[in-house]
């Protein structure tokens, strides 16, 4: 009997396959290739690569000139079905992990819920805390670097009545306890668009956070990086950790913007 490699004919699922491969070969290197190129790339025969080639222009996911081929702006669909599929955390995490691969520190991601935070994202590296930290690990918002941020961008009304009700406690010897403090310190975070708390939510935890926008401006999350306070000064830490944070807070704000499920924590 005949088989399909046989024939020349293929089946829907290894047809799936050499077609992705034929848009995976093009990248920032091969932005555009013959034919022949193609097939060299992909291990395809020029014959099959021809038919996946066509078939892609067709619709709409290649450009030809006849002679080199190239991919259209309409491949980022793809990309779109996928980022569109995906909640908060699962949006955030590679991100996370490559923050975390970088400056070799603890980083999260969370959400406020009431007058706490709540972590929904983490990539440790050890241990800097008494309290073991874990997604659904909550803390209060006044005394975090990411509760703090979260604070900064609620409205003015919101903003006042968390004032009012909360009762600072002092978790460590550094807590900010007194509320017009606070206010003010809200207030700096806003303007400059991050913020640092030094010790104040156990001692020898310093960290550092900065929100997560979504497609509408609003924030709906912050990121953080924590680090022990005896490793560098807080102004080193502002210089080494800052600029990396900020660039980990704008990638996930790109995808988010993309993903109308932004605004969900957990599938």
């Amino acid at each position: 009997m005949e088989s399909e490699a046989d024939s020349g004919v293929v089946g829907p699922v290894q047809s799936l396959t050499r077609g992705l491969m034929v848009i995976r070969a093009f990248d920032e290197t091969r932005p555009e290739m013959t034919l022949s190129e193609v097939a060299r790339v992909t291990g395809l025969s020029r014959a099959a690569t021809r038919r996946f080639l066509h078939t892609l222009v067709r619709l709409g996911y290649v450009w030809t000139d006849g002679r080199l081929f190239a991919l259209t702006p309409r491949v980022l669909e793809l990309g779109f079905s996928y980022l569109s599929s995906l909640s908060l955390p699962e949006i955030a995490q590679p991100h996370l992990e490559r923050l975390a691969a970088q400056v070799h520190e603890s980083v999260s991601v969370s959400v406020l819920d009431g007058d706490e935070i709540v972590y929904v994202g983490r990539v440790p590296t050890s241990r800097i805390m008494t309290v073991a930290i874990n997604i659904g690990t909550r803390f209060p918002a006044y005394a975090t670097s990411m509760g703090r941020v979260l604070l900064a961008n609620l409205g003015e009304q919101e903003l006042t009545e968390y004032l009012r009700r909360v009762r600072p406690e002092p978790l460590a010897p550094q807590t900010l306890t007194s509320v017009g403090p606070l206010r003010r310190e809200l207030e700096r975070i806003r303007a400059q668009g991050w913020a640092v708390v030094d010790q104040e939510l156990e001692a020898g935890l310093r960290s550092l956070a900065a929100p997560i926008r979504d497609r509408t401006d609003s924030v709906v999350a912050a990121v953080n990086v924590s680090s022990h306070a005896s490793r560098t000064s807080a102004e080193d830490a502002r210089n080494e950790l800052l600029p990396p944070l900020l660039e980990t807070a704008a990638k996930i704000e790109a995808d988010l913007r993309v993903a109308p499920q932004a605004g969900r924590t957990a599938r």
